[in-house]
């Protein structure tokens, strides 16, 4: 088990510089503020999706800056389907969906990877259809 006592360097093998580094190349983008704008945005937008166990592993495999944008959000009751989701983004950011669609999968696809496989497995079996893209991964259909 993971101790919240370490530091998140330790625990996450990076730092919030360095996941907005990491998020700022993977994202092309021109400036680490431009890559920590969209981090925020998409992390309190996860926020208000995730709930339980899930979101409460996930902030502990975050440096802490990312863990607070996340966990202080407020969980809706009904979760955004992955598109609702992104147009839900879009429309909070004002930008247009395609934009927010890349903002998504940029930050998403690095947070999977600091949370590890199997924990971004339960956390896309714990939201509705359309998030596996999102986070990088094909989305699986189960047979009827």
């Amino acid at each position: 088990m993971l101790s919240l006592r370490e530091p998140a360097s330790a625990r996450t093998g990076m730092t919030f510089h360095e996941m907005l580094e990491r998020i700022r190349y993977e994202g092309a983008y021109p400036t680490l503020q431009r890559a920590e704008h969209v981090t925020r945005a998409v992390l309190e937008a996860l926020g208000r999706q995730l709930a339980g166990a899930e979101r409460d592993e996930l902030a502990a495999c975050l440096p802490p800056e990312a863990a607070r944008l996340l966990t202080r959000q407020v969980p809706h009751p009904h979760h955004l389907t992955g598109w609702g989701f992104v147009k839900d983004l879009a429309t909070r950011t004002g930008t247009a969906p395609a934009v927010a669609r890349w903002d998504t999968g940029t930050v998403l696809s690095v947070v999977g990877r600091l949370a590890g496989d199997g924990l971004t497995s339960r956390i896309i079996g714990q939201l509705p259809e359309g998030y596996a893209l999102l986070f990088g991964r094909a989305q699986l259909v189960r047979a009827a």
